[in-house]
């Protein structure tokens, strides 16, 4: 199992980085983003302390631990200015969080994080299916949630991106040390979904995949 989607104190989580990693390798996972919650007024403050603990990680725990950031509810206009920002501020995996139902993410929000090419639309709700086309075509992942509210639209998701042909990939979007999940709990998800054990097998591939271009990222 690879969480490509957390979050911290240095967001809205409960746990700091470290205690974080430490319960994720507890479960057995092979890898972590840590992704907090990032807009204009704190992403400064928060990628960077994200690097520096998982610089700090490496070499001490069993899993890979990736700095990332999560750009939120930011108006799709800034949306390519903060995904390169995080970038340059050393975030190597960016999720953004998209048009879930559960929350008034803004319309438009998730085209223009697939336009900003991020590598993960979070919880995009309902998806459309020219959204789900543009995101396999500039290989931006469409995320499956084990989120309570935000994974209702699990089955639309995952149909669209079939359709469609785009990537997958389930993650947890964790808050707290109960969200975490094994990766035996993963697969019901993505069954609960409608795939089938095959194209759950391909998910896991594909976070796999995310990783290691994101730990080439981190070695450069």
């Amino acid at each position: 199992m690879i969480d490509l989607h957390t979050h911290t104190v240095l967001s809205d989580g409960e746990l700091l980085p470290f205690e974080l990693a430490r319960r994720a390798e507890a479960l057995g996972l092979s890898g972590l983003a840590i992704t907090d919650h990032v807009d204009a007024s704190n992403i400064d403050s928060v990628v960077p302390a994200l690097v520096k603990a998982a610089a700090k990680l490496k070499g001490h725990v069993s899993l890979d631990i990736v700095p990332g950031a999560e750009i939120t509810h930011v108006p799709p206009a800034l949306i390519a200015e903060l995904v390169q920002e995080a970038r340059r501020l050393g975030a190597r995996i960016v999720v953004v969080h998209g048009e879930t139902l559960a929350e008034p993410v803004k319309e438009g929000t998730n085209r223009a994080a697939i336009e900003a090419l991020a590598d993960i639309l979070s919880h995009p709700g309902l998806i459309s299916p020219d959204d789900a086309r543009a995101a396999k075509e500039k290989g931006v992942a469409l995320e499956i949630t084990a989120r309570k509210g935000h994974s209702i639209s699990n089955g639309h998701v995952a149909k669209a991106a079939a359709m469609a042909g785009a990537l997958m990939v389930i993650n947890t979007d964790a808050h707290s040390p109960s969200d975490l999940i094994a990766k035996a709990t993963a697969l019901k998800v993505l069954l609960g979904a409608g795939l089938t054990p095959d194209e759950a097998a391909r998910v896991f591939e594909n976070s796999r995949t995310i990783l290691e271009k994101a730990l080439r990222r981190t070695d450069a």
